[in-house]
């Protein structure tokens, strides 16, 4: 399996700021509008045009660098222009925050309780999609730990024998309201160093290969991703939230069936290293859970909500036996996160989004790897990026083309490693350790609570951060109620 390798950190282009990146950084701040900036390439120095005029100055001290970022401010100018987009996109105009709600389509099939999946020779059979709610926790919410499914969980991580670090829970507000946590580079914290161990996986081993992944489903509108990817004849990895997963589990069951791979992204979608053990043992044990209840097994990966990962959360995933899987990020400001997130709120505009969309192209033609890049399935505005513009540009794009594929086959294992009861352990062995260390500068933008942007930012950032991570779950949570009515409706 592909884990972290070090990579060289280059250059920057323009001052640190955070990009509103969508699980990254929940700023309130006006550079969170700053996304189209956030890992921008060689060849994109018009874009400076319209940013604050403090990047021209750090501009020229990178001169050289193919891989350059952004500015603290606005851009008033973009520089993306795309290959190619679906004939029948939802025009540029109507995607945002105020956007009508849209049709959705039926799923493209439904299987029968009892069919296997055809790609995996020794996968169970699919079991009934019914879901009773009152057996599982409450919805978008941090479940409880003193229940005797949650104990059963703790036990089976205690028997693992692995060592789980004694790292203090950090509290939301970001790296200013956690300094000595920030301060402690043992700790591994991605969110204030962009530490990766190299137990994560971090990008695909081969160039051009892209890890394709959404987080945040199943939803009201993935059905119309999936048929779009179905067109295509293109697999994605699906990182699921475990209250949307008993909410849509007809949904989750068509992902996996038509093979694409399923992983896990949390019951309530919490950063994980501000809970107690016992609490990110609940998270992940009950979307595990809930997973293994609609289609018969369960991930061999997950993704931390935010990339909000330390040696903790680490430790605790691989003894549950998940593999962390973060997005491709590379310098300080270079980080492989569309934004699209953010559209739905009106943090970012959708030029933001594609304009993102362009510099990791830009970026990805100057590493030596494959990469892994953070979109989302929960929203229209989300859905309607992907398939009506970054899907279709990525695939108009030959010379050279692009590998489009799950995470667990860019990393060239078959789908059947994605899952703990048809894994091979021969050949490939769950990952129970790690040490080696890869570390990013601190307060590194695209990281769950970084710091950063303009000097009238940093004041305030902490607050700023509590807030939108408040309102971040709040707006799961409302998303999730809306979508769960949807779903009773047959809608």
């Amino acid at each position: 399996m592909f884990f972290q390798r070090a990579l060289t950190l280059l250059p920057l282009i323009a001052a640190p700021a955070l990009a509103a990146a969508a699980h990254d950084a929940r700023q309130e701040t006006s550079s969170a509008s700053a996304a189209g900036s956030a890992s921008a390439p060689a060849g994109t120095s018009s874009a400076a045009a319209g940013a604050a005029s403090g990047a021209s100055s750090a501009a020229g001290s990178a001169a050289g660098s193919g891989i350059t970022s952004g500015a603290a401010t606005l851009a008033t100018t973009y520089t993306f222009s795309l290959l190619s987009s679906n004939p029948t996109a939802v025009p540029l105009s109507s995607i945002n925050a105020a956007a009508a709600t849209e049709s959705t389509i039926p799923l493209p099939s439904t299987a029968s309780p009892g069919a296997t999946a055809s790609y995996l020779s020794n996968g169970p059979a699919l079991p009934q999609a019914s879901i009773v709610p009152s057996n599982y926790p409450t919805m978008d919410k941090v479940p409880p730990t003193d229940s005797d499914q949650v104990k059963q969980w703790i036990q089976e991580v205690k028997d693992t024998g692995i060592d789980i670090p004694d790292i203090s829970q950090t509290v939301e507000g970001g790296c200013p309201s956690n300094v000595e946590a920030a301060k402690n580079e043992s700790n591994c914290w991605w969110t204030c160093s962009g530490c990766t161990r190299d137990t994560d996986i971090v990008a695909c081993p081969d160039k051009y290969t892209w890890g394709l992944t959404y987080d945040d489903g199943p939803s009201y509108y993935t059905p119309n991703l999936l048929k779009y990817l179905d067109e295509q004849q293109i697999k994605s990895t699906f990182f699921v939230v475990g209250s949307r997963v008993i909410s849509f589990p007809q949904t989750l069951q068509e992902e996996f069936m038509s093979g694409h791979q399923v992983a896990v992204h949390t019951w309530s979608h919490p950063y994980l290293t501000t809970l107690t053990n016992e609490q990110i043992i609940a998270e992940l044990g009950w979307t595990r859970q809930a997973i293994r209840d609609v289609i018969g097994v369960s991930p061999s990966m997950m993704r931390p909500p935010y990339g909000d990962i330390d040696d903790r959360v680490r430790k605790i995933s691989l003894a549950l036996g998940m593999t962390p899987v973060m997005w491709t990020r590379i310098s300080q400001t270079a980080t492989f996160d569309t934004g699209d997130f953010d559209v739905h709120a009106g943090i970012n505009t959708v030029q933001d989004s594609l304009q993102n969309w362009q510099n990791i192209l830009g970026n990805a033609s100057e590493i030596d790897t494959g990469f892994i890049v953070l979109e989302h399935d929960l929203f229209q505005q989300t859905v309607d990026i992907a398939t009506g513009y970054i899907l279709p540009d990525a695939i108009a794009h030959k010379d050279p083309s692009f590998t489009i594929e799950p995470v667990i086959t860019c990393l060239n294992k078959p789908l059947a490693d994605a899952y703990v009861e048809t894994n091979d352990n021969d050949t490939n062995p769950p990952v129970v350790s790690g040490s080696a260390a890869t570390a990013l500068s601190s307060g590194a933008p695209g990281s769950a609570q970084a710091t950063g942007g303009s000097k009238g930012e940093d004041d305030n950032n902490g607050a700023a951060a509590l807030r939108t991570g408040a309102t971040l779950t709040a707006l799961l949570a409302v998303a999730g109620c809306f979508l769960t009515g949807l779903s009773m409706l047959g809608l």
